[in-house]
């Protein structure tokens, strides 16, 4: 057969697969829905969200095949974490011993023996050496990379050498059937839009990861208390990309210290939704502005820009007329997600809703100016003001 058909003979410089030869299999989970054996994984949200907690306590179930939040139970297997921010033993190894870990079957990567002494662990070049310790474990199933943007060696907005820095993880994560979950930030600026979008660097982390994760903070109660945070599904490539659940941090205690005490997760029930819906509600609630006048802006700038682009300045001059600062008017661009662009052959910047960006390149229409005409046109901030 082979000698029939050319394909199938070996030697040829490139392999070949055929799709007869191929037998299908089915995604193995850690957690259904939510932690692949084998994939790659990305945890982001806003500073302060408590995203290595909750990836402490995700790991702190499989250490002890616990039971996840939708009621279902995790195999057990073996957790290895790498951190660039946070100590072991006055944060990280709290945080497994609260969740209730068993600290046997957590690993903390920590140094590299060289000639001279000893070197911190480089996730961007070393993970030939930690693929010679995945071999003689025995049961390893979760790695968790914090922050993620260390595995890039080059520039980690630049998507090819993203994605070139990113493929032997991937390939690990393959080889061993570990899941890897790297953590992250999102871009400032990038409020309102859709949340794999706001992870920072290059589109191609989201775009590697099988499957993205989401944080935000509760909104602000009425007695100025923060309400549950959010734990979200934004994207997934095996599995449905929305819901979640709401969660709270808390200080426990630990039982054989009763002078420490360790930030631990409560999960507080389930979302329904998608993730950018969600998050774009919690942040504009609960904006460390109170949420009043910041409600204000966005509600002015949605209407002002409800019929397509407007030129910057003129909304900058109906903005002060109507009482919004400057400050105020940027973070509510920034909660929509509006869109900035240069159109026209001067080249003068208009702000967009997402949904308008076809929009930009082009003058705006009469309509995107009538809300201006109460105001009058008055002369605006000039490019250096417009807030891009």
């Amino acid at each position: 057969m082979n000698a029939a058909n050319p394909l199938l003979n070996p030697g040829l410089g490139l392999s070949l697969l055929r799709g007869d030869e191929v037998t299908p299999e089915p995604v193995r989970w850690l957690w259904k829905g939510w932690l692949a054996k084998g994939k790659l994984h990305v945890l982001a949200g806003a500073p302060g969200t408590g995203k290595t907690t909750l990836a402490v306590n995700l790991a702190a179930v499989i250490t002890k095949g616990g039971t996840w939040p939708d009621g279902t139970r995790s195999p057990v297997g073996d957790v290895l974490i790498w951190s660039a921010e946070d100590d072991v033993r006055d944060t990280l190894i709290p945080r497994f011993h609260a969740a209730g870990a068993d600290v046997s079957r957590v690993w903390f990567i920590r140094h590299v023996d060289v000639d001279n002494g000893v070197r911190d662990f480089d996730p961007a070049s070393d993970l030939l050496l930690l693929e010679e310790r995945l071999r003689v474990m025995d049961s390893p199933a979760l790695l968790i990379v914090d922050p993620i943007v260390n595995a890039i060696a080059g520039d980690s907005h630049k998507n090819g050498e993203v994605r070139r820095a990113l493929a032997p993880m991937v390939a690990l994560a393959e080889r061993h059937s570990v899941a890897v979950l790297g953590i992250t930030h999102f871009s400032k600026g990038t409020a309102g839009r859709e949340p794999t979008e706001r992870v920072t660097g290059s589109v191609a982390f989201g775009a590697l990861a099988r499957i993205v994760m989401v944080t935000a903070k509760g909104e602000l109660t009425e007695d100025g208390e923060e309400s549950d945070r959010l734990f979200m599904r934004s994207k997934s490539n095996i599995g449905h990309d929305d819901g979640g659940y709401k969660y709270a941090l808390e200080q426990v205690p630990l039982v054989n210290y009763v002078d420490i005490a360790a930030s631990v997760v409560r999960w507080r029930g389930v979302m329904e939704g998608s993730a950018r819906d969600a998050l774009a509600a919690a942040e504009v609630r609960g904006d460390e502005e109170g949420g009043g006048a910041l409600r204000e802006a966005v509600e002015f700038l949605r209407d002002s820009l409800a019929h397509g682009s407007v030129p910057v300045n003129d909304l900058q001059t109906a903005a002060r007329a109507a009482g919004h600062s400057p400050s105020t008017l940027r973070r509510a661009k920034e909660r929509l997600g509006v869109r900035p662009s240069k159109c026209g052959r001067a080249g003068g910047w208009v702000w967009a809703l997402p949904e308008d960006a076809q929009l930009n390149g082009k003058m705006p229409t009469q309509n995107g100016m009538d809300t201006f005409r109460k105001h009058g046109h008055l002369r605006g901030a000039d490019e250096s003001e417009a807030l891009e």
